[in-house]
């Protein structure tokens, strides 16, 4: 190959080389149509603050229906005055009831007359038998004192109270080397009030 030849034909390397390469011709494409985007989440949230809303009315028109229904016979959720003293009178007399001394025996029994009716008698007879037949032998002193009473329902002349209440068993008899017994009770009772004055006519110590 002449130098002549070789020449030309670098330079037409060289020229190609150098010309730009076309680009393609871009695709059409068609548009899609846009979507309107959904809100989902306030549309949940507000039907949930609705579905929340009705029932929160519906909630406080039952209760107050429950609370109208029962304020009609149980006038412990609308009278506390009548609430408050017949806790207090039922508090008393569980005090007194409950309490024994081999000392004063009669001190029980004449509380018993007074604020027991029904089988209340009976019932309190058998919860202090065990007290009473040991009391002389051992100069038994039985203290309880009422920490607490609620009274769950009151209807007229009726009631029904739940008390809690602490109690002290001591012995004094000479050389007694027992230390007092302490207890806790839990135990309810019916009350019916007769003559102006409160009396016990059901002991529940829920089956103790």
């Amino acid at each position: 190959m002449s130098t002549t030849t070789r020449h030309l034909i670098n330079r037409q390397r060289r020229l190609a080389a150098a010309r730009p390469v076309a680009a393609p011709a871009p695709v059409a494409r068609t548009p899609r149509p846009s979507r309107p985007r959904r809100r989902r989440w306030p549309a949940a949230l507000l039907v949930l603050a609705v579905l929340l809303g009705a029932f929160a009315t519906w909630s406080a028109v039952a209760a107050a229906d429950l609370r109208a229904d029962a304020g009609q016979h149980n006038t412990a959720l609308s009278d506390p005055a009548a609430t408050s003293e017949v806790k207090g009178r039922i508090t008393e007399a569980v005090n007194a009831l409950f309490s024994f001394t081999h000392a004063d025996p009669g001190r029980t029994d004449q509380a018993a007359q007074r604020l027991l009716t029904g089988r209340a008698v009976e019932q309190h007879r058998t919860l202090l038998a065990q007290v009473r037949a040991q009391a002389a032998a051992k100069k038994l002193v039985l203290t309880t004192i009422v920490t607490d009473a609620a009274v769950s329902a009151l209807d007229g002349d009726r009631a029904r109270l739940l008390i809690f209440a602490d109690q002290r068993n001591t012995s004094t008899a000479d050389g007694a080397k027992e230390a007092p017994s302490y207890s806790a009770a839990m135990f309810a009772v019916d009350a019916v009030r007769t003559g102006g004055t409160w009396r016990i006519e059901n002991i529940d110590t829920y089956g103790r």
